[in-house]
């Protein structure tokens, strides 16, 4: 009497196995390139929010005048290098595929053209405008 039944197993399993391997093989590039876009998505949404609430207290320091001064919060995952102008403010994003995002946003104000760094972790940018000053400021304190 002859068992087949364990050759059967051992082949079942092997046939189970290399289909395994070969759905791992091409879904685990999938899956990183998925995860990478919303990783970007992210960022940059992030990034985008950050500059809105950064124009925001520009053009509530413009629209006060003299002597006014605001605060902003910000919590980043990344350094970011901020540029800013009289009348926009932007940053380029670097993506995980090696490419460049430049986000900007425009406002009205006097600031003088300028770059503030910001830090991963949190930040706090003050926008003032001294009085008897021509130009508004923004720092990072």
């Amino acid at each position: 009497m002859n068992d087949d039944k364990g050759q059967v197993s051992f082949e079942y399993l092997l046939i189970f196995a290399i289909s395994l391997i070969l759905l791992i093989v091409f879904t685990l590039p999938l899956t990183e390139l998925t995860i990478g876009n919303t990783l970007d998505v992210s960022d940059t949404l992030n990034a985008k929010s950050d500059l809105s609430k950064i124009s925001q207290a520009i053009e509530e320091v413009y629209g006060q005048g003299q002597g006014s001064k605001q605060t902003v919060h910000a919590v980043l995952s990344n350094d970011l290098k901020v540029n800013v102008a009289n009348n926009y403010i932007s940053c380029n994003l670097k993506l995980n595929g090696g490419q460049i995002k430049s986000e900007k946003i425009y406002f009205k104000s006097t600031l003088e053209k300028s770059d503030i760094y910001l830090r991963k972790g949190e930040n706090s940018i003050i926008v003032e405008w001294p009085e008897n000053t021509e130009n508004m400021q923004i720092y990072v304190e």
